[in-house]
């Protein structure tokens, strides 16, 4: 998968929940945007539902599942959800493996 398709899905998947944030919390679409941690906009629940309505969009872009969450990868594995753009670069790994 190249850059600006994993960018997009990610922009894509803002669009998709952003209306269902509060005002303040919606997710500017930047690649800099905080995702997860300290300074990110979502709550536990927000990181989830924005996750699977990624994995949806992505797995119909690659046409195979693309699976973003196990049990232990918001736990280990949340450096790669922090930002718009740790989480791009993510997809286009994805994409080429």
């Amino acid at each position: 998968m190249k850059r600006d398709q994993a960018l997009q899905l990610v922009y894509d998947a803002i669009d998709a929940v952003n209306p269902q944030l509060p005002e303040s919390r919606r997710l500017a679409k930047k690649p800099e945007t905080v995702l997860v941690g300290p300074a990110g906009r979502l709550d536990s629940l927000g990181v989830i539902n924005f996750l699977l309505t990624l994995e949806d969009r992505a797995s119909e872009a690659v046409g195979a599942p693309v699976q973003l969450l196990d049990e232990t990868s918001l736990i280990t594995e949340h450096e790669r959800f922090r930002t718009v753009d740790t989480l791009a670069r993510h997809l286009e790994g994805l994409g080429r493996a």
